[in-house]
Formats: structure tokens, C-alpha cells, sequence
């Protein structure tokens, strides 16, 4: 396998490293703008590798030569919120920077997998179909992973319980927007309303939808790195072991949920071919509603960039 992380910064570098160290591929690259910044970065992290025990190679380059006949591309690259900053505020300098960068990708990779992380991520996940011209199972948006991590994360914080047992995912956008869905959150198979009250479920569920905005206001002046690097490796992981899991990812809806022509957070299988099949739950009208209004988010700032 060989794997690409176009974006050598936090959430670039960090995702390079843990494919690494978890040695998923054999070869990986890094590729950023800045010129010895991938380099130096890919060698460090190739320097720990007979520490770490991983036979993958990473090299950092500022062309995408060194990327020919890649696997997966994971595309971080853009511009990082910062304090006060919406994730819609990102929308046409980030949609700029994704649409050269997967256009100068997927010319070395015409049959590789993309995993979108640049943020707003429903729209760049949008914009990287589009650019790329590949179908909808090979064009995967990072957001649903991370978010449902954060949930469950919160859901263990305040249980005090293994995050290990805690079995939640969120559906909708990446955003103010997004959808927990409570009702089907359990910890070692007991339903979450049983464990905990309406109020304070209600509460993690707000934390969860401004979990990104917390980490930038702590931070001042970048945005979270760690979980997200790791949630496209988690993604990433699932097509090179084809191991057919079921995680809420960022997808091209054509009919499912009742919502076409976006993208938009939805549970899938994912495997060996990417996206292998839209698992559809049942959802409440109050759920439905949720998600709805959630799409309609995303199609307004799709029809922003349209209309640019």
C-alpha cells in the first residue's frame, strides 16, 4: 500500500505519523506548499521507525510526483480556524486550496481512495468529487468519525467508564449543525437514558456539536489535530484491512434519508471499495428533521461556492 497526506501540519503530520506507526502502508508521502517542511517532518518521523518497530517509509516532498500510484490521499491542507472563526468562514479559501490539491493528486492517482478533512469538511467533501470526477464509494469526508469520538469521549468523562464500551455515532454535517443521535447511544449495550438524565445528555450533546469551537478557544491560535489525524487513519485503516466496519463518514447521499445532491454525515460500511453500502437506520421525525436541516447547511454554502 501506499498512502498520501497532502498537508504537512498539525493534523497532516499527525495523521503521517500514526499511519506509520501502525504501519498500514509500506510507502507514504508527505506533500506541503512549504518547501522542507514536509521533508524534515517525513524524515524525523522515518528516523523513529526502528524505535517503533514499522518497516513504512515516508518521505516529504513539495510536488506530487513522489505520490504517483497512491492507494488512499488524505487531503488536510487548508487554511485552521481560529478563535471567533465559524468553520463556513473557511469556505471559498479552503474550497480553492482542495480543489488544486486533489486535482494535482488524483492526476498521479487516477484510481486512488480520498479521505477529506479540510474543514468545512461536508463541502470539501463535495468539492473533491466534483474536482476529481470520482465516484461517490471513492470520495469519503472524515467528520462523522470524529465527532462521534468526541461523544462517546464525553459520554465516558462523565460516566467515568471505559471510552472502550461507550457505542454512539452522530449524523449530520461537521458543524453547529450536527446530529447526535442519543437514542441509539449505549454503554456495554445499556441505552444512555438509563444511565444518565435527559439534562445531562442534552448537555454532552451540546458539547459535542462545539467540541472543535472548545479546542480552538483553549488553543488561541490553531485547532485540533490529534483526533482528527487519528479518525482519517481510523477510515484509512478500514479500506487497507478491508474490515467492512460501520462508521458515520461524510458520503454522497442519492436517494438515502430522503437527501440528494449533498454530502452529508451518514453511517456506512467501509471497506476494500471505499464506501460499500449506506446503512440506513430509522430515524424520528424530530431525527429526520434534525438531519434535514443539517443538509439544507451544507447545500446553502455548496450553492455559495456555485455561485462564485
Amino acid at each position: 500500500m501506499k498512502i498520501t497526506v497532502i498537508g504537512a501540519g498539525n493534523v497532516g503530520a499527525s495523521a503521517a505519523q500514526k499511519l506509520a506507526y501502525d504501519e498500514l502502508a509500506r510507502d507514504i508521502v508527505l506533500v506541503d506548499v512549504v518547501e522542507g517542511v514536509p521533508q524534515g517532518k517525513g524524515l524525523d518521523m522515518y528516523e523513529a521507525m526502528p524505535v517503533i518497530g514499522s518497516d513504512s517509509r515516508i518521505i516529504g516532498t513539495n510536488n506530487y510526483d513522489a505520490t504517483a500510484d497512491s492507494d488512499i490521499v488524505i487531503m488536510t491542507a487548508g487554511l485552521a480556524r481560529k478563535p471567533g472563526m465559524s468553520r463556513d468562514d473557511l469556505l471559498f479559501k479552503n474550497a480553492e486550496i482542495v480543489k488544486s490539491c486533489v486535482d494535482q493528486a488524483v492526476a498521479k492517482s487516477p484510481n486512488a481512495f480520498f479521505i477529506i478533512v479540510s474543514n468545512p469538511l461536508d463541502v470539501m467533501t463535495y468539492v473533491a468529487l466534483k474536482a476529481t470526477g470520482l465516484p461517490r464509494h471513492k470520495v469519503l469526508g472524515m467528520a462523522g468519525v470524529l465527532d462521534s469520538a468526541r461523544y462517546r469521549t464525553f459520554i465516558s468523562m462523565e460516566l467515568n467508564v471505559s471510552v472502550e464500551d461507550v457505542n454512539a455515532f452522530v449524523l449530520g454535517g461537521h458543524g453547529d449543525t450536527m446530529v447526535p443521535l442519543p437514542r441509539y447511544t449505549t454503554v456495554a449495550g445499556v441505552p444512555l437514558a438509563e444511565l444518565m438524565s435527559h439534562e445531562k445528555i442534552d448537555e454532552i450533546v451540546k458539547r459535542t456539536a462545539n467540541g472543535g469551537a472548545e479546542i480552538v478557544n483553549f488553543l488561541k491560535t490553531g485547532s485540533a489535530y490529534y483526533a482528527p489525524s487519528a479518525s482519517a487513519v481510523e477510515m484509512a485503516e478500514c479500506i487497507v484491512k478491508d474490515k467492512r466496519r460501520i462508521l458515520p463518514c461524510a458520503v454522497a447521499l442519492e436517494g438515502e434519508y430522503g437527501l440528494k445532491d449533498v454530502v452529508c454525515g451518514v453511517p456506512i460500511v467501509i471497506g476494500k471499495n471505499g464506501l460499500e453500502k449506506v446503512f440506513e437506520i430509522k430515524l424520528t421525525a424530530d431525527e429526520q428533521a434534525a438531519l434535514n436541516k443539517s443538509a439544507d447547511d451544507v447545500k446553502s454554502n455548496i450553492a455559495k461556492l456555485a455561485a462564485v
